[in-house]
């Protein structure tokens, strides 16, 4: 039995099957994503979504969908659905779907009278081109398939009404048409593996309707171009494929296309195999080198996110030689920073305080997977350039003090992963003595004394590093640890914010913590009862003033909600590591019960992966960007630390 199945009951009923959506990448920044129903809900949903680097920095939907109808003797039966404005779905083909599985790739069975087809969906690898498959399972009488498509040609943020300034032509190519609707647009080339029909109907369709983007208060209806159909007979047994691309291929490849792709694929038939497959569909390569996206379907390239979900998106899943090469380009944005004080074109937020931080950060976790030695080699020329350079307060806001603790300041933009902001402030104004500023500083200078060890050359910097250290430790227990027993979240000046947040779970997490085991224990109590939830760490706590729980509503009150009170899966990471730290073997079964609230996400949401975040209270819904890389890596890291303590 497939592990991502859902069943005639649940697809037709609109209610259950329409919040469920579904996501593949072709790891160079294209996507294909919608519902499991094909009905797309947002304005970034398409069959072809990629970026266009000659027009901007984003994603683009060429084909929006295509609508697929079954003819036998002259009648006419549409598979597709959308909903129009006034809230009307129309042709209603879900009520022909009989099973959908996403096993290996997206498949979904229909029945119409004698007719059972199969659609399978797949993405080709680094490359801008879907494949789809038909298959004729079963049919008593001759049969037609045919092929509507819809094309928007925007960028994936905004919305296209019905216009006359497109080029409506659709000249032929080999088993199909292309076509290209405005200037600075690649074609689009639209072909199948037989020789079809070409009706040429050019005619917008208005009126669709995305509740999603209703429902968060943005604009939610376009107008879409169909060119017009194709039409294909097909015999029982026979395959139909189509593909969608932006230069010509070759029809008689398509099969073997399909076959050989299909044959790379890790089959979700586990919890950890789908979280597997939604890590690796973060990865972006290009003529720039490697990059890991924070997630879709709006995401981009974020140093932070970068640095913080790397090694649970490759070390994890034993893919050393993308941790290397990701970090090789992220290392080189980070470096070229540091030295002229440049930004990245690419990789965004290079600039903030905590980047070398987390950076050193997963470089310590490539050093406890793969060894000191083997670290030491590949990075401590990078480690001490980064140490180095915040010793010497090189950085413009990370400014360490004589006692070793890091002042950053943030009244007027974020500088944290709590970065939200409202009519150009921040919400979570976060400055000064930031908690897990500091516990990520004491981390990072003895992870760097670590692999200093032994190395004649780094003696005099290994020395700065132990002592800054030494300070650092009770000034941080004499800064942050309250009377209460945990921690403040940041202090500035004379104000320390009493605020439970789960920053303070980076604290006792990190592997160098300057709280001692009872002190760690402390802390994670008041995690434990205050914060923890199925779905992640609240943000902050209930009992604390302006607690959000719902990420909901207009564009104002999301960001208000952001960081007060929404949970996040890539904290109970840092939780994991801190409770198994505290109780060892004996902690092992809570952590294990806990990853069940996670697999539960697997047939929720986008289905195989993590939203962004979870409300605050139950029923925990999800919210946010559907697949996000640092809840992907965060639950990955903490499958794999569970499997070391079960060897």
């Amino acid at each position: 039995m497939s592990y991502l199945k859902f069943d005639k009951n649940l697809m037709i009923n609109l209610e259950q099957s329409l919040p469920k959506e579904m996501l593949r990448t072709n790891q160079a920044g294209a996507y294909h994503c919608t519902t499991v129903v094909d009905c797309n809900t947002r304005k970034q949903h398409g069959l072809l979504v990629i970026p266009i680097p000659e027009l901007d920095n984003t994603n683009h939907v060429l084909l929006s969908s295509m609508d697929v109808s079954v003819i036998q003797h002259g009648a006419s039966f549409n598979l597709g659905l959308h909903r129009y404005q006034g809230g009307v779905y129309s042709p209603n083909g879900h009520k022909y779907i009989r099973e959908f599985d996403c096993e290996s790739v997206p498949r979904t069975t229909y029945r119409v009278g004698g007719v059972i087809l199969t659609k399978e969906k797949m993405f080709i690898s680094h490359e801008n081109r879907i494949l789809i498959r038909y298959t004729l399972v079963e049919a008593h009488s001759p049969t037609t398939l045919r092929f509507r498509p819809m094309l928007a040609f925007r960028e994936v943020n905004q919305l296209v009404m019905a216009n006359n300034n497109l080029d409506p032509s659709c000249p032929e190519v080999a088993n199909g048409v292309s076509c290209c609707l405005y200037k600075g647009y690649p074609n689009l080339y639209m072909q199948f593996n037989h020789k079809p029909e070409w009706h040429y109907e050019p005619n917008w369709y208005n009126g669709f309707e995305y509740i999603k983007d209703m429902e968060r208060g943005v604009p939610y209806v376009e107008d879409l171009w169909v060119p017009g159909y194709f039409e294909i007979p097909i015999k029982k047994g026979e395959s139909i494929i189509f593909s969608a691309g932006i230069s010509e291929i070759s029809p008689r490849s398509l099969s073997k296309m399909y076959e050989k792709e299909i044959s790379t694929r890790t089959c979700r038939s586990s919890f950890f195999n789908c979280l597997k497959n939604a890590a690796k569909q973060f990865y972006l390569r290009d003529k720039d080198g490697m990059f890991m996206l924070s997630g879709y379907p709006w995401g981009k390239v974020l140093a932070r996110n970068t640095f913080m979900s790397l090694p649970g998106n490759t070390i994890a899943i034993d893919h050393r030689a993308d941790f290397e090469a990701i970090m090789a380009t992220a290392a080189k944005a980070l470096q070229n920073y540091m030295e002229t004080g440049r930004t990245d074109h690419r990789i965004h937020g290079i600039d903030l305080p905590d980047i070398p931080l987390w950076c050193i950060w997963a470089l310590q976790q490539y050093s406890k997977a793969y060894g000191s030695d083997d670290a030491r080699r590949e990075y401590l020329p990078l480690a001490g350039e980064i140490i180095e350079y915040l010793l010497d307060n090189r950085h413009p806001n990370f400014q360490v003090q004589p006692d070793g603790l890091v002042r950053s300041i943030g009244t007027d933009t974020p500088v944290s992963w709590m970065n939200a902001s409202l009519y150009g402030k921040p919400v979570v104004p976060r400055t000064g003595y930031l908690v897990e500023f500091n516990a990520l500083w004491y981390n990072a200078l003895m992870f760097a004394a670590q692999l200093m060890e032994g190395q004649d050359a780094y003696t005099s910097l290994k020395e700065r590093v132990i002592a800054t250290a030494e300070s650092l430790k009770p000034a941080f227990i004499s800064t942050f640890l309250n009377d209460y027993g945990y921690l403040f979240d940041y202090v500035n000046d004379n104000y320390a914010d009493p605020s439970v947040r789960p920053n303070m779970a980076v604290a006792i997490g990190l592997d160098y913590s300057p709280l001692d085991r009872r002190q760690r224990k402390s802390v994670l109590d008041v995690v434990t009862r205050e914060l923890l939830t199925p779905k992640g760490l609240r943000t902050l706590s209930p009992k604390s003033f302006g607690y959000r729980p719902s990420y909901v509503g207009s564009p104002e009150d999301r960001e208000l909600a952001l960081h007060n009170g929404s949970a996040r899966p890539w904290l109970f990471g840092f939780y994991a590591d801190a409770y198994l730290r505290v109780f060892g073997h004996s902690g092992v079964s809570y952590i294990d019960r806990m990853l069940i609230g996670y697999e539960d996400e697997m047939t929720q949401g986008c289905i195989g992966s993590l939203s962004q975040l979870y409300d605050g209270n139950p029923p925990f819904s999800g919210r946010g960007a559907i697949s996000h890389a640092t809840n992907v890596a965060g639950i990955l890291r903490t499958i794999t630390t569970l499997k070391k303590f079960n060897l």
